[in-house]
């Protein structure tokens, strides 16, 4: 086991929450700013036990007094104690700042969710209201509450709260579009993960740093509108703000000009210590996930394009009209898997467009199917239905799947989540992109465990320790620590297996499971999926580019071209008697032990997709002796 030997003994795992603390600790622009804002809030909340005098009370000898022995900051207009008031002022600012800040996360953040995870109706109803909020003038609407509710510091900072609530909003929705198609996310979704789960998990995640660093920066601004609306006379006199200090040193600002600078420090410290807290704790952020992102976008640059079809957590049939309809009789009683005349369909702008035509498939218990055919023949298509993970768009216009005889189509889609993981199991390709960087492997392999079988945090970690060890991987502990970017793709790949197994399927979905590892990576894997195939007595869909892993693995073998089934029999018939002309090309396309060859005319087929033989199977291998 070459892959196992290397690379877990050079891996140094770190908790995720010791390693940011670890970079923030170390970083001075978050620990100087980090005391000042814990110092001012602190002094803030022990106002009443530090403060030298009340801050209402008022003293003529103290009428804009400089600073002194009796006043250490002096006197305001009226008399009363400079410090002791900007020590009272600072609760009613910052609790003023945080009132924003909570209500804007709240209705921005949530909604930017849902409108970028779900979309639909829900997303142009939020994007038109985010649209009203942003172009109202935020100023004239708060003095005109001021008119109607009176001097309330804590409601107009809740109305500013919703007023800023739509920038949260654009960030959060533009994020969460761009990670839901993720590999690794839709790995979460075919492990029975709910949307709930997936979004708390992976997708908040993710978008963690821009909601921090737009948070401060809100929060600093909230400090500012209300020292201004404060300044402009909307506050209540009798009550001690930063802003109405600020007021009061205008008014007086011949007599005591003095009375400027304490409630313009502070209001200028505290915004500027946000922004930095913010920026830092965002970078730390990002040294800790930025390595397995680097490692990752390499091996995607090196590998070329993701080729896996990006899914929507959608249910493979939506109730209604146009829903197909399978007679219960369609059903094989004997066959696990039973698919029957299949077609998926995809809207477009002219119409639905149907790339996949009467498929029929049928597989036994504990039998192993080869899916083999060209890139776009519709073999992941065919998986995607089976999966109930059809991308947006795409649905079953025709036909019946059915597992172990429960008809799938048609099924809502909470029972259809309840399938996957416990009763499908899906192994992708491209292991690197199918694996969350910002989790470590055992908290991705424990999560599925924990949702679909409802045990404890030790029994599932227990469960993937042994997985892990079963796999081949030489020190479990050392990998379920680890990080994605501190394990190779081989690994990545056996760790994806055992995921795929740990809620104890009968169906496992393998689409192209060694397509990105090198040949010696590749036999070991073959060699894996042929021992759990057997351990377990799994059923296994196969979909595979390359007739050496189905004569080597596979008990029969469908082959597709343009979204139809065109050969399907056994492995030994079909490798020694093929009878499609198609398949005969495959099978001629290997390049071992043969002559040169001239062109070889296309292949004609009942849908007009073009395509050349050789290059779309450059490695297939016709080994009559084997099958």
């Amino acid at each position: 086991m070459t892959d196992t030997a290397v690379d877990v003994r050079t891996v140094s795992p770190r908790a995720p929450r010791q390693g940011v603390v670890h970079r923030l600790l170390r970083n001075p622009l978050f620990v100087v700013p980090a005391i000042v804002l814990f110092a001012i809030v602190l002094v803030s909340v022990f106002a009443g036990v530090i403060s030298p005098a009340s801050p209402t009370l008022a003293q003529l000898g103290s009428v804009n007094a400089p600073p002194g022995p009796g006043n250490l900051l002096g006197g305001d207009g009226a008399g009363r104690d400079v410090l002791s008031r900007l020590l009272f002022a600072g609760r009613l600012t910052l609790l003023g700042a945080a009132t924003t800040v909570t209500v804007a996360i709240l209705l921005g953040v949530t909604s930017g969710l849902v409108a970028g995870y779900v979309g639909g109706w829900f997303d142009h109803v939020s994007g038109w209201v985010a649209n009203l909020l942003i172009v109202l003038p935020g100023t004239i609407v708060l003095v005109a509450l001021f008119t109607v509710v009176g001097p309330n510091v804590i409601l107009t900072m809740v109305i500013l709260g919703f007023m800023m609530a739509p920038n949260f909003y654009r960030v959060v929705r533009t994020q969460v579009i761009a990670v839901k198609n993720e590999l690794y996310v839709d790995a979460a979704r075919v492990s029975g993960l709910s949307d709930v789960r997936i979004v708390s998990r992976h997708i908040l995640y993710v978008v963690r740093a821009p909601i921090i660093i737009l948070g401060a920066t809100i929060g600093g601004a909230a400090i500012v509108v209300q020292a201004g609306l404060e300044f402009l006379g909307l506050g209540d006199p009798s009550t001690p703000t930063w802003g109405g200090m600020l007021l009061d040193a205008f008014n007086n600002l011949y007599n005591g000009p003095h009375l400027l600078w304490p409630p313009g420090l502070m209001i200028g410290i505290t915004a500027m210590s946000l922004l930095l807290i913010a920026n830092s704790v965002r970078d730390a952020l990002a040294g800790s996930d930025g390595v397995g992102r680097g490692r990752r976008a390499k091996l995607m640059a090196t590998t070329g394009s993701t080729a896996a079809v990006r899914t929507a957590a959608v249910p493979p049939v939506q109730g209604g009209a146009g829903a197909p309809e399978a007679p219960s009789d369609a059903i094989d009683p004997e066959a696990y898997l039973d698919i029957r005349d299949l077609a998926v369909a995809y809207d477009g702008p002219e119409g639905a467009i149907e790339v996949v035509h009467g498929v029929d498939l049928s597989l036994r218990s504990g039998e192993i199917l080869g899916l083999v055919g060209e890139s776009g023949s519709g073999k992941t298509q065919v998986s995607l239905s089976v999966l109930g993970l059809l991308p947006a768009g795409g649905r079953i216009v025709t036909g019946s799947i059915a597992i172990g005889g429960r008809e799938l189509t048609g099924l809502p889609a909470k029972q259809f989540r309840a399938l996957r993981g416990s009763s499908i199991g899906y192994i992708p390709q491209e292991p690197m992109s199918n694996l969350d960087p910002s989790f470590t492997i055992g908290s991705q392999l424990c999560e599925p465990m924990r949702s679909a079988l409802g045990v404890s945090k030790d029994v599932a970690k227990r469960r993937s320790l042994e997985l892990l060890e079963r796999v081949g991987i030489t020190d479990p502990q050392r990998v379920f620590d680890s990080y994605p970017h501190q394990i190779s793709g081989g690994m990545a790949q056996r760790v994806l297996i055992a995921g795929a197994v740990s809620c104890d399927p009968e169906l496992l979905i393998a689409d192209e499971p060694t397509t990105a590892l090198d040949v010696t990576v590749q036999a070991e894997i073959l060699e894996l999926l042929r021992d759990l195939q057997r351990e377990r007595e799994l059923t296994v869909l196969l979909i595979t580019h390359n007739f050496g892993v189905v004569a080597d693995l596979c008990d029969s073998v469908a082959v597709m071209r343009g979204g139809e089934i065109v050969e399907h029999g056994s492995v030994s018939d079909v490798l020694a008697r093929p009878r499609h002309p198609y398949t005969r090309a495959l099978l001629g396309s290997g390049l071992e032990h043969a002559p040169l060859r001239e062109y070889r005319e296309p292949v004609p087929t009942s849908v007009q997709i073009p395509v050349s033989a050789a290059a779309a199977a450059p490695t297939l291998a016709h080994e009559e002796g084997r099958a």
